[in-house]
């Protein structure tokens, strides 16, 4: 028997060419969803063990879903033009709240918290929820049945929220380590699962984002769609990667619907920033589109000499000729200035062991500005070659200019940086079928290249009244590196069971000299990844995973009266154990995670002998993580996280043996809730607060007893009002009010021996306009 529609509201007549084969029901979902710009709701375990005879010709939206779910047993209900409800007949409950006008049953109303982006099929969310990402596979695979644990921050929680950089947008995120620099302005620095994340774990749209030791991409949140979590290996598909995973920042792309926007905020220490929006077609027909995204501040931070000023534009153009093929071009130009130093002064005694720190801060407003002139292009393609093989490629340019000013203890210095590099990468997806498994095998390669300069300079205390000396560069640091992969992958569909297993090798060529010193080091690596879940009737999935980690590192180990050494690379290799559970009938999914890292030769710098020098690290990371988030038809919206961490020393020094790695809580704990009011006079309003509790941790590797960090909390605020559901002249115009530590919770703070001071209070008024 057919599936019917319940209601066929007359909006929905515009005919597409579709293709959808056969195969996984939850697979041909996505599918439609995003060749015919449709929402299709549903919980993931109604799609459970269900298969599809797919979609073929030019069709309406009506008679494609037909054709979708024809011999299911499901039923749908067109909602709007846009969104449709798939369900199962036999579930009284979906008939609640139905009513019937003109002969036709509707919804009497159906809340998308959600709003359709340019990212279709990269990442796809309803809400604070959700429901699909590439960042794990590749591939367009429901979250809920991905076996690795992973979060997305949607472009709605990004907007509620109005994160100022990257560390604050992972506020929110369980395992995510952030704030171990206090407000540290100069670099998005972050651990996850207690493995640092900054130099080797940040990717830009699929592709990682290279970086060298002072020339590390820093990110504007307002030109961002979303932002990817994958905890733990992804070497298998990615190449050089932490072992504690990664994070993609999933660009704004343009979009099918017409977008205008302009902003303006004001905040606390003199923040001023302007920033606007457009986006849309070009033709008629929508086979080009355009997104202008551009962003002016001036400002400074809870430090006078610490500026926080920007100029940001990322122009994009997407060209889609037909269903099959789809090319976007992206670009972002950026040039910010910040404080080149940071941090305060430490206090020693006279056995040279720190007794704790001053609130005396260390730099110099005379000679402090950090310059960044930071740039991308490059263009993502898709292309159907049949209607079970799909071509991705994907190519960038980068490059980065820093001047960095820094004075510590009225001692000046200087580091100028110049970094540029290129990454692509390349592959197949096949969709076919042996007997009843279903598959999606991708086979790829990708490449990447870096090089770097680096000149430092230092001299001695010869500060004026008008401070004009510069110290002279006398140190050149040089490094090229470049690296290939190849890799396939295999994901499996057989009845409820879910497999995934990858395989890949990496070569990587480092040159590099210091000073006219030469050093090579050449590396080859094999990594792995298997996983297998099993979905549950209930919309359950419990599965269980294991992959390896790869990164060849940049620097030189400085061997004290022995022979200087090119660091070795860092090894990892992870067992995890999950549970992912979708609510049935609401927009709300629960998460579990238990883990267990052992990684080799990190790369850090180790200060417990007294010297601040480049060492390599083993650790083990063993914790538990815990995660809901809902956005629900009543207006709330939840997103709360527990993680327990226990990251111990296995290799370092001597001292350090068995402790507990710096600045690594083994509690922190996280609640968000957000609420829209839906109706009545105060129809409009949302209002939001969170809570975020860290633990306590230890201030060095050594475990110095006065640099512990105490536990602490902290609370953050919004409120916001749409003043166009009071008054109709005000359509699109919404005032928002966001409130970062709003108890002002500041305590010293120490990582690596250095102590610091949280951010304190900080609040962001911003008036945005659409039209």
């Amino acid at each position: 028997m057919q599936a019917q529609a319940t209601a066929a509201p007359s909006a929905i007549t515009a005919s597409k060419a579709i293709s959808v084969p056969a195969g996984s029901l939850e697979t041909g979902i996505l599918k439609l969803g995003r060749q015919a710009d449709l929402r299709l709701l549903y919980p993931s375990a109604l799609t459970s063990g269900k298969v599809t005879k797919g979609v073929e010709g030019r069709l309406a939206t009506e008679a494609a879903v037909v054709q979708l779910l024809d011999g299911t047993g499901l039923r749908f209900r067109i909602v709007s033009a846009t969104t449709v409800q798939i369900f199962d007949p036999a579930d009284a409950t979906i008939t609640t709240g139905a009513v019937v006008r003109d002969g036709a049953t509707q919804l009497e109303k159906i809340t998308a918290t959600g709003e359709r982006t340019g990212a279709e099929g990269i990442v796809e969310t309803d809400g604070y929820v959700a429901k699909s990402a590439r960042i794990a596979t590749k591939t367009d695979t429901p979250v809920m049945q991905t076996p690795q644990s992973m979060s997305v921050i949607s472009q709605k929680q990004l907007q509620d929220l109005k994160p100022q950089n990257l560390m604050e947008a992972l506020n929110y995120t369980p395992g995510a380590r952030v704030g171990q620099y206090g407000a540290e302005p100069r670099f998005d620095a972050f651990k996850v699962r207690g493995i640092d994340l900054t130099l080797t774990g940040i990717f830009r749209d699929g592709l990682r984002q290279i970086a060298s030791p002072n020339g590390l991409f820093r990110l504007e949140p307002y030109g961002v769609e979303a932002i990817a979590t994958l905890r733990g290996p992804a070497a298998s598909i990615y190449g050089a990667s932490s072992s504690g995973g990664i994070v993609d920042i999933v660009s704004k792309r343009p979009t099918s619907d017409p977008l205008r926007e302009v902003e303006v905020q004001y905040g606390s220490f003199g923040r001023v920033q302007g920033a606007f929006d457009v986006s849309g077609p070009l033709d008629d027909e929508g086979t080009m589109l355009y997104r202008m995204t551009g962003l002016a501040r001036d400002g400074r931070t809870e430090i006078e000499a610490v500026k926080d000023d920007r100029l940001f534009i990322a122009p994009a153009f997407t060209w889609q000729p037909d269903e099959g093929t789809k090319f976007t071009l992206l670009g972002e130009y950026m040039d910010s200035t910040t404080g080149g130093t940071w941090g305060y002064l430490n206090r020693y005694g006279p056995d040279g062991k720190s007794i704790g720190a001053i609130p005396t801060y260390g730099g110099d407003a005379r000679f402090n500005d950090f310059t960044q002139k930071q740039a991308r292009i490059g263009y993502e393609l898709e292309h159907e070659l049949t209607d079970s093989v799909t071509l991705f490629h994907k190519l960038r340019y980068s490059d980065i200019s820093t001047r960095q000013e820094w004075v510590f203890a009225k001692y000046p210095g200087l580091t100028v940086e110049d970094n540029s590099g290129l990454a692509s990468d390349t592959y197949l997806k096949f969709d076919f079928d042996t007997g009843a498994a279903a598959h999606q095998l991708i086979a790829g390669i990708d490449y990447s290249y870096m090089k770097y300069t680096s000149q430092q300079g230092s001299g001695p205390d010869l500060f004026t009244d008008d401070f004009t000396y510069v110290p002279k560069l006398t140190s050149t640091q040089k490094q090229s590196q470049s690296g290939i992969g190849i890799y396939i992958q295999d994901q499996i569909e057989y009845e409820a069971w879910r497999l995934t297993a990858g395989l890949r090798h990496d070569w990587v060529d480092n040159k590099y000299s210091i000073d006219g010193r030469r050093f090579n080091r050449d590396d080859s690596e094999t990594t792995a990844r298997a996983a297998l879940g099993y979905v549950l009737p209930n919309g359950m999935m419990p599965y269980v995973s294991y992959g390896t980690a790869f990164v060849s590192n940049p620097g030189v180990i400085l061997n004290l009266g022995g022979t200087d050494t090119p660091a070795m690379p860092t090894l990892g290799k992870q067992w995890e154990a999950g549970v992912k559970y979708e609510i049935p009938g609401q927009n709300a999914t629960i998460t579990a995670a238990v883990f267990n890292i052992d990684q080799e030769n990190a790369t850090v710098y180790e200060t417990s002998s007294g010297l601040n020098l480049l060492r390599q690290l083993d650790l083990k990371s063993r914790g538990f993580e815990l995660e809901g988030t809902a956005s629900l038809d009543n207006g709330w919206n939840f997103i709360a996280s527990y993680s327990y961490n226990d990251v111990e020393i296995t290799k370092l020094t001597s001292e350090t043996l068995g402790n507990q790695l710096n600045s690594s809580p083994y509690h922190m704990f996280s609640l968000w809730a957000d609420y829209e009011v839906q109706s009545g006079p105060l129809e409009g309003l949302g209002v939001g607060a969170g809570v975020r509790y860290v633990g306590s941790s230890f201030g060095d590797n050594v475990h110095t007893p006065v640099l512990n960090n105490q536990a602490r909390t902290f609370v953050d605020a919004s409120v916001r009002y749409d003043l166009g559901a009071a008054n109709p002249n005000f359509e699109g115009v919404r005032l928002q009010l966001n409130a970062t530590n709003l108890f002002d919770e500041v305590e010293q703070l120490c990582t690596t021996g250095f102590c610091y001071f949280d951010e304190g209070r900080k609040v962001v008024a911003s008036l945005r306009y659409r039209f």
